[in-house]
């Protein structure tokens, strides 16, 4: 009868364990940690969730395969494992910053957790709504932190942390915004020759504008044709919508060469052509410093439009974002410029036109190619960083049974069988894995990319932002304008430049953002501006310098030998 008592009452933890045996043997694999590791991992777990059995915990997501992973599997396995009940509701990306905005201005609490964009990090850092993890994670939260989360295997924590040096957002995954081009006509022995012929470099993986360009007008006006069916040059999209803004604040300007010098960004002028003096924003027209309306940034806008206009397909004018997205899979691009590393698992897909009949894709993906305003040093392209987000105005049980959930889901003992599902890469040790090391020739270069010095160079919006929400929405509507003929390329960006300043004027006035929000510069003249070193810089006299391009397995080789290009 007591030996009986005592099996009862050890039971619950016993089942607990038992879940997790059950999930890391049928689900956890493969894992960077041996089976032993993952069960001390989820002992941890089990036993710090204790105080929060039976909780119904509320968290929020925007909708993308590796939040679908973790909305359906990944929390029934931590309620399974800890008790704690998980809802994990997936939205798209415009609502979950609604909800966000809606909790920090009512104080409301909505959600228990929120992953969203690193993006964020400027408003976070300065509206002083969200919890700082560094402090949570030493203080209030220090008791259900994981002893093995392992901060430094983090790819993007330099994306997360504030100029104050402290950590606000945990990544849960990111993808970078690439350079894709169809492997299999670049190494085609005529078609190589021909543009060798016309052009007088190789045809290759472009390093600047003037060989994308060139190489679109090649396929778009020389080549025309690949097996019987039109082929372009280029592909994009271009209609009047929500995503057409993160079309360029997913820095299209830094790509042309707009902002200054820096990693993650540039400063003091970053790649929305925010200038900041300490941690204030001074302003983004170019009689306050900024470069928002500067030549770089109008050189970029026009680039986008002539292209889109001469060398992509006719309907891609009318699209959006997400009905652009799958169209080079569909076999009749011939290279993009502007291309979400999210797709590869579509465009990976066998049977598709693009993917050979042994699972090998036809098409790599590369470095960005950058513009004549690049230099060095710069960032060169866009990296998604969703992060894992603590509200103030979220109660403290609550926050961290939540934060419990947000470690588990990036935890070493489901991390890397969430990348292989998502391909989403987080964690450093996960992209070096041998699993991945042989899944690589399917995937295109993602691999390559992310075991790259290269990756640094991609990076999210910054900490020069002072209000995402606010600033973001003003881009599509600019940039519309100008798409449409209804503004020059130049009108446009005056337009979105002022109208920045007048929102960051606003919070000025308002005060809400204490010693780092924004404090705007007194117009001057321009030429004040082009004569300092840096952003915002002059026109140049030649924007279109001679064509580079590199062979796409010599830049791999030099990945490999520690070189970024």
């Amino acid at each position: 009868m007591a030996s009986a008592a005592v099996l009862a009452m050890a039971s619950p933890a016993w089942a607990d364990m038992a879940a997790a045996e059950k999930w890391i043997n049928d689900e956890f694999q493969p894992s960077t940690l041996s089976k032993d590791d993952q069960k001390k991992e989820m002992e941890w777990f089990i036993k710090a969730a204790e105080p929060f059995k039976g909780m119904e915990i509320n968290v929020v997501s925007e909708t993308l395969t590796t939040h679908e992973y973790e909305s359906k599997t990944l929390a029934k396995a931590f309620s399974e494992i800890t008790g704690i009940k998980i809802t994990h509701d997936l939205i798209g990306e415009g609502d979950v910053i609604e909800k966000l905005q809606t909790q920090m201005q009512s104080g409301r609490n909505i959600y228990d957790a929120y992953i969203n964009d690193s993006d964020l990090i400027g408003t976070h850092f300065r509206y002083q709504q969200v919890v700082p993890l560094s402090d949570w994670m030493a203080g209030e939260g220090k008791d259900v932190t994981d002893p093995m989360l392992d901060l430094d295997d983090f790819m993007g924590l330099s994306f997360t942390t504030g100029p104050d040096g402290k950590l606000y957002q945990l990544p849960d995954q990111q993808f970078a915004n690439l350079y894709w081009f169809r492997y299999d006509l670049f190494t085609d022995p005529d078609i190589k020759a021909k543009f060798k012929a016309k052009y007088g470099y190789d045809l290759g993986v472009p390093v600047n504008w003037s060989a994308y360009q060139d190489i679109a007008d090649f396929f778009t006006n020389d080549i025309k044709e690949i097996d019987g069916k039109p082929i372009y040059g280029h592909m994009d999209y271009g209609k009047k919508d929500p995503s057409l803004g993160w079309r360029f604040t997913d820095a299209w300007l830094s790509m042309a060469g707009e902002g200054d010098k820096g990693i993650p960004n540039g400063l003091p002028v970053d790649e929305w052509g925010i200038r900041v003096e300490g941690c204030r924003p001074v302003g983004s027209s170019v009689t306050r410093g900024g470069a928002t309306n500067g030549p770089a940034a109008v050189y970029a806008l026009t680039k986008y439009i002539d292209w889109l206009k001469a060398y992509a397909p006719p309907e891609a004018a009318g699209m959006t974002f997400s009905e652009a997205g799958p169209v080079p899979a569909q076999g009749n691009v011939a290279q993009q410029i502007f291309w979400y590393t999210a797709f590869t698992a579509d465009m990976a897909k066998k049977g598709t036109p693009v993917v050979n009949d042994d699972g090998t894709p036809k098409w790599r993906m590369a470095p960005s190619p950058h513009g004549p305003y690049w230099e060095e040093g710069m960032k060169l392209g866009y990296q998604d960083t969703g992060s894992w987000t603590l509200m103030k105005s979220t109660p403290v049980e609550r926050r961290k049974a939540a934060w419990l959930y947000a470690q588990f889901v990036v935890s070493k003992t489901v991390s890397l069988k969430k990348t292989h599902v998502g391909l989403t890469p987080i964690r450093d040790s996960d992209i070096r894995d041998p699993s991945f090391t042989e899944r690589a020739p399917m995937l295109g270069g993602l691999v390559e990319f992310y075991r790259s010095p290269a990756r640094v160079q991609w990076t999210p919006t910054g900490t020069n932002v002072p209000d995402y929400p606010k600033l973001a929405q003003l881009w599509w509507q600019n940039v519309a304008d100008a798409v449409t003929g209804d503004k020059t390329p130049q009108e446009a960006m005056d337009s979105l430049a002022e109208q920045q300043d007048n929102v960051m004027e606003r919070i000025e006035r308002a005060g809400i953002q204490g010693d780092c929000g924004p404090k705007l510069n007194e117009p001057r003249d321009a030429q004040y501006w082009f004569d300092q070193p840096g952003a915002p810089k002059p026109k140049l006299a030649n924007e279109k310098p001679q064509g580079i391009t590199v062979d796409y397995d010599e830049l791999v080789k030099s990945w490999k030998d520690g070189n970024v290009k």
